[in-house]
């Protein structure tokens, strides 16, 4: 396991003790062998930032997003990693800046379903701050775009998700839902 309870209890005592909600969150087929795929050694967590710059979050899009969409970075700790290395490796990745980690904000517990197959999985939302750096995506694989939103952007950002039948950037959706009540 990467992110192990003895590092999340030692991130909690630092950042904040967060509160813990259970979804579900149906997936397709497709959407579920993608998960499948990133478990190599046992992985079952991400690491999702809100990134204040001034008043406005620092948002991505992947590649196969469609125009318009963005949400927050987010990414895993690899094997053995240090947590605060894993995490400002992430969004250096994925945002091009640097920051500091303010608050843990909140701890889900997901079980993505396909069926009656389940994938449990835990998504750890921290809020930062930016430092400095240039907005851009650093892992061009994976980022297409790096953008500065505010809050109610991510109404736009829910309309355009529910018109796409992925069950992944529903849940996403519905992170953010949860994450709002704590920012």
């Amino acid at each position: 396991m990467y992110f192990t309870a003895r590092m999340i209890q030692e991130v909690a005592n630092h950042y904040g003790y967060p509160p813990i909600i259970r979804l579900d969150a149906p997936i397709s087929q497709q959407e579920f062998d993608f998960i499948r795929s990133t478990q190599s050694f046992g992985r079952c967590h991400d690491l999702t930032f809100y990134i204040f710059k001034n008043d406005k979050i620092i948002v991505n899009a992947k590649h196969h997003y469609p125009p318009g969409l963005f949400r927050a970075p987010s990414g895993g700790l690899k094997p053995g990693e240090d947590f605060h290395d894993g995490a400002y490796r992430e969004i250096y990745e994925e945002t091009g800046v640097k920051v500091e980690l303010r608050r843990y904000i909140l701890q889900v517990h997901v079980n993505f379903l396909w069926g009656k197959r389940v994938i449990p999985w835990r998504s750890h939302v921290f809020t930062a701050r930016y430092i400095s750096g240039r907005l851009r995506p650093v892992d061009i694989r994976e980022i297409r775009e790096v953008a500065l939103a505010d809050l109610s952007d991510f109404e736009k950002y829910k309309k355009i998700i529910g018109n796409l039948e992925s069950g992944g950037l529903h849940y996403r959706a519905r992170l953010h839902d949860e994450v709002v009540r704590f920012l």
